[in-house]
């Protein structure tokens, strides 16, 4: 597939989406954006449900009139956010049957991002691309929690899909729906859980866990995750922006890309070159180069886990 049809236009694919967490891409506006030649953007539904707050976006006209911007706009759950959350000192996160019950810093108020709840505040938002909720695990996390962890995540993507289709029935245009392939490091489990996602029936699919190891570099198990897939349809890589490991996903079959990484770097002086050793620009003398550029985590954490040094989810 190399186009992207959504509510909001056409996407050409390959796509990279800048994360516009909270509704906006930092120190850029949307006319930035689009001279910049960006056709897609980010954001993250339980960022936005904490600030602003999904009521005040809908108030304003939506996302996109919120952020000024007439392209396509993915939102992603906050499934990652929860899971930082969980490994964060206070207990400010905990994994339920339901979803998860959490609270974004000590003394504030617990919430509960539900399976159910997760989609339809994406759809208050009218983003073009849902993502139903899923559960992150660690990739050295034990087997009994992996196998729980893909078994949460086929029940939370059938309740996401069907509350998605019951509000397609109540009027109104419908965007596409995007599903988790969760499982670590278990091609099994893997499988088990793209067999079943496939079976529900989604528009496209990300993958969900650790996209890099340690030292920033991709691990195997996204190239094994795409192949598991039929290989017509969207594949997000979710959290992978370091530029050899876009290419090396798109290698694999993935056309969606999103991270922090390159907005993050450009804030602190520091921009990509496409050949050539890393050159000192600006002030502050920061490098940066296609070969040398560090990771990050995407799917920006709610607060800052122990993790390996890049990837993840916005």
């Amino acid at each position: 597939m190399s186009v992207l049809d959504t509510l909001h236009g056409a996407l050409d694919l390959p796509a990279f989406l800048p994360d516009g967490t909270r509704g906006v891409v930092r120190t850029v506006d949307g006319e930035d954006l689009a001279r910049c030649g960006v056709r897609g953007v980010m954001v993250n539904a339980l960022h936005l449900g904490e600030t602003p707050g999904i009521e005040a976006v809908r108030a304003s006209g939506g996302i996109h009139r919120f952020m000024a911007w007439d392209h396509p706009v993915v939102s992603d759950s906050g499934g990652f956010q929860a899971y930082s959350l969980q490994l964060a000192p206070g207990n400010l996160a905990k994994v339920t049957a339901d979803g998860f019950a959490y609270r974004l810093r000590p003394g504030a108020r617990r919430r509960l991002l539900s399976a159910e709840r997760c989609v339809r505040q994406q759809l208050r938002l009218g983003s073009d691309v849902v993502f139903c909720l899923d559960e992150c695990t660690h990739p050295d996390a034990a087997a009994d929690l992996q196998r729980q962890s893909v078994e949460r995540t086929l029940r939370w993507s059938r309740i996401g899909r069907a509350t998605l289709d019951e509000a397609a029935e109540h009027g109104g245009e419908r965007p596409l729906v995007f599903a988790v392939v969760q499982g670590g490091t278990d091609l099994d489990l893997r499988r088990r859980c793209a067999d079943g996602l496939l079976e529900i029936g989604f528009d496209g699919f990300g993958f969900g866990g650790w996209p890099v190891d340690d030292g920033g570099r991709l691990v195997e198990m996204v190239a094994a995750v795409a192949d598991l897939l039929p290989a017509d349809v969207p594949k997000h890589a979710l959290g992978i922006g370091r530029p050899e490991n876009v290419v090396a996903a798109f290698r694999a079959g993935y056309t969606l890309f999103d991270c922090t990484l390159p907005t993050r770097n450009a804030r602190r002086g520091a921009v990509y070159v496409l050949t050539g050793e890393p050159i000192a620009i600006g002030s502050s003398g920061s490098t940066a180069s296609a070969s040398g550029a560090t990771g990050a985590r995407s799917r920006t954490a709610a607060t800052a886990p122990p993790a390996p040094a890049s990837g993840g989810r916005t």
